[in-house]
């Protein structure tokens, strides 16, 4: 059923003193951790490459050691989702209507609510960083994982590589520095080499963010009477942001976005708005379109615990 007069009743009589309803936007959060390319394709696909070992020592007049086994190892899959929205309006309830400046019949916040959607299922790729998509692709196991397996025993982690802590802990100064330090030590690539990740942005929800602001906003060490520095500046490299997320579903998890480039926006079809008005009933149809999607194609773009109390 359309939207009628009834249900704009008061806006056909003069004398209203303000209209409510429509506040300020969010500003787009994961803006700050994903990576956005455009796409012309139902599915992009990365690929996951094993690249050369370790060089061996070579004794003199022996063989050089040589590696064939690089090449590909795991398939990530991305495909954009399609999002929509609408709404009908009668003639008469924008005819009528004597307040179009502030309930403009024409845009009912479509944007705000395409907006929102999108903020979700940027979430959800941290909201679910613990379950395995099976429609992603991959290693085979989740976003987060203690067993990301490697094709060969590597000479630093052996059969495969984490990123997160053997048990989920609870944020604080002395979690934070040992995931910081477990980026630096323990991630590496398909031939189990060291890479050079380092933490860049600690992401948490609403509940944590006096948490957040102690730990990253102080120049001292945090919850003591010591005349320390913090040591979360500097480690590695430092860690000097964070981002608050209004949609994490966890009020305890937390996650360390690392200078991996792995977590990737897929613009497919950017934000659409039409309109037309039907000829039999002379009602104005108003209809958004978005064709987008989020997804991670490299766990090593994060590290983090999701702890449940």
């Amino acid at each position: 059923m359309a939207i009628n007069l009834a249900a704009e009743r008061d806006l056909l009589l003069p004398g209203l003193a303000a209209i409510t309803g429509q506040y300020r936007n969010i500003e787009p959060q994961w803006k700050r951790v994903f990576r956005t390319i455009t796409s012309k394709m139902q599915i992009e696909r990365t690929a996951q490459v094993r690249y050369l070992q370790l060089a061996a020592l070579k004794d003199e007049g022996a063989q050089t050691l040589f590696d064939n086994n690089a090449g590909q190892r795991w398939m990530y899959n991305m495909e954009p989702i399609e999002a929509g929205l609408g709404y009908a309006i009668t003639r008469k309830a924008i005819d009528d209507n004597l307040y179009k400046s502030d309930f403009n019949p024409m845009n009912l916040g479509l944007a705000k609510s395409f907006a929102d959607y999108w903020e979700i299922q940027a979430a959800n790729v941290f909201n679910s960083a613990g379950t395995y998509n099976a429609s992603l692709g991959g290693d085979g196991q989740p976003l987060l994982s203690n067993a990301h397996p490697l094709t060969e025993t590597s000479p630093f982690v052996g059969g495969s590589w984490s990123n997160r802590p053997a048990v989920d802990v609870d944020l604080n100064e002395a979690t934070l520095i040992a995931g910081l330090k477990a980026i630096r030590s323990g991630f590496v690539n398909e031939a189990g080499l060291k890479v050079r990740a380092r933490g860049k942005t600690l992401c948490v929800p609403v509940a944590l963010e006096d948490v957040a602001i102690r730990l990253i906003k102080t120049d001292l060490r945090p919850g003591t009477a010591d005349n320390d520095v913090n040591a979360i500046h500097s480690l590695s490299g430092g860690l000097h942001d964070f981002e608050v997320f209004d949609y994490f579903t966890s009020n305890f998890a937390w996650f360390i976005k690392t200078d991996v480039e792995g977590l990737i926006h897929i613009d497919r079809v950017p934000f659409e708005l039409d309109m037309h008005v039907d000829f039999v009933t002379d009602n104005l149809l108003v209809k958004g379109y978005q064709r987008a999607g989020f997804f991670s194609n490299d766990p090593r773009c994060l590290y983090g615990s999701m702890p449940t109390s």
